[in-house]
């Protein structure tokens, strides 16, 4: 079996520095323009070439989402992006437009492309086709089985590589092709501008009464009609391998940089596990714990054992156990520099993420800040801090608070 990468998101510089220090084989991520999420920051031009460079010196490859589908004005100013993409090192695009794909076979041809999810592939000869065009890889639908994925693994080229989503937000329509934005609110799901009401609460109204509304199912606070669980595969890293995935994706361009090191860590440990193990496997279970230490919807396994993961009607909030407290920006034994980003308090025992990504917990004896002046609490976002504690928080270690 041949092991499949961790690719992992990046919706700006942090969110890419956590990604690859805690383990990203690949990440993934947009410029300005062409990506499907525009609510993250993304990243400029000079920005990309930094991107580039620093995932390639830690061994990782880069790739840049050009998966809307573009007007034709937007298609006028492509080129020179897909030029510029070829010159700083990307190592493929995202695509979902055939009309794009042509266009970057044409103007960055040294660079790899990949189908996007958006193109809907459930099926073999699609795959094909998209290779026998030049596509290195395909991203399959959401919709897929195990089943339906080692099927089209067994009928493809085998130079042709899979990827498939394996954790975070799923959307209520297939694969992403999705109006409800575009109706309600104007905003263009499908060029990377989703408000996503599907997440919003609903109440039926009878036109003839005023002012009178009927819950759609028995609940007086309303249903939430289209309100996806999120997708969670930690558990089934051996069916991933096994149906012949080539690149095992997290969700996540518009989520935290916390987000980002919590999800690629936990995967990445699990995948190495189950590579030097093989059928004496077994899933830690600090692995499947973090994954409960960020903030998200109630998960599920999607469609991959079959059916239909439902949607969640009585709710529409997050899950959300922990808080993230602090960056460790240096250390020098139990001393550390740190970045507050929550309130936390002297005496309080803190969850610590280091690099090595084997969490620990450690007590907060001390801190001090920038005038020298010991305080019992960090009230203050992103104030720096000299904290104590009863253990050697290593630096680019992520600190966290369990909630009350």
């Amino acid at each position: 079996m041949k092991k499949p990468e961790i690719l992992a998101p990046a919706g700006d510089m942090e969110c890419l520095r956590n990604s690859l220090e805690f383990g990203a084989d690949a990440v993934y991520l947009a410029g300005k323009q062409f990506g499907m999420r525009t609510a993250s920051k993304n990243f400029d031009n000079d920005e990309l070439k930094q991107a580039v460079t620093l995932a390639h010196s830690y061994g990782s490859k880069l790739y840049i989402t050009i998966n809307t589908l573009p007007r034709n004005n937007e298609i006028a100013v492509l080129p020179d992006f897909l030029m510029y993409a070829q010159e700083i090192g990307v190592d493929a695009f995202i695509i979902a437009d055939l009309g794009v794909f042509e266009l970057a076979k044409k103007y960055a041809p040294k660079v790899e492309r990949h189908i996007s999810t958006q193109a809907g592939i459930v099926n073999s000869e699609t795959a094909t086709a998209w290779y026998n065009m030049g596509a290195s890889r395909v991203v399959l639908a959401r919709e897929m089985t195990f089943e339906d994925i080692a099927d089209i693994r067994a009928k493809i080229p085998k130079e042709l590589e899979i990827e498939c989503f394996i954790h975070g937000a799923m959307c209520v329509s297939f694969s992403g092709r999705c109006l409800i934005s575009s109706y309600m609110t104007g905003r263009d799901a499908n060029r990377g501008d989703c408000a996503q009401p599907c997440r919003w609460k609903y109440h039926l109204y009878e036109e003839n009464r005023d002012g009178q509304f009927f819950p759609v199912e028995e609940a007086d606070g309303g249903t939430y009609l289209y309100n996806s669980r999120d997708m969670c595969m930690i558990d089934y890293i051996p069916d991933l391998v096994k149906s012949g995935i080539s690149s095992l994706k997290i969700e996540g361009r518009a989520k935290s940089a916390y987000y980002c090191a919590v999800t690629t860590n936990a995967y990445r440990h699990a995948l190495n596990d189950y590579m030097s193990m093989g059928d004496s496997y077994t899933l830690k279970p600090w692995i499947k714990e973090e994954l409960e230490k960020i903030s998200h919807r109630e998960y599920s396994t999607g469609f991959y054992l079959g059916g239909e993961p439902g949607q969640v009607t009585s709710n529409g909030g997050y899950i959300r156990h922990y808080d993230i407290v602090a960056v460790c920006e240096e250390s020098d034994g139990n001393t550390s520099s740190i970045t507050q980003r929550n309130k936390f308090l002297v005496g309080d025992t803190l969850d610590v993420l280091p690099p090595s990504g084997i969490p620990f917990t450690t007590v907060c004896t001390g801190l001090v800040n920038r005038f020298g002046e010991s305080v019992e609490s960090a009230p203050h976002a992103m104030e720096s801090l000299t904290m104590t504690t009863d253990r050697e928080i290593p630096p680019s270690s992520v600190i966290r608070k369990k909630r009350s």
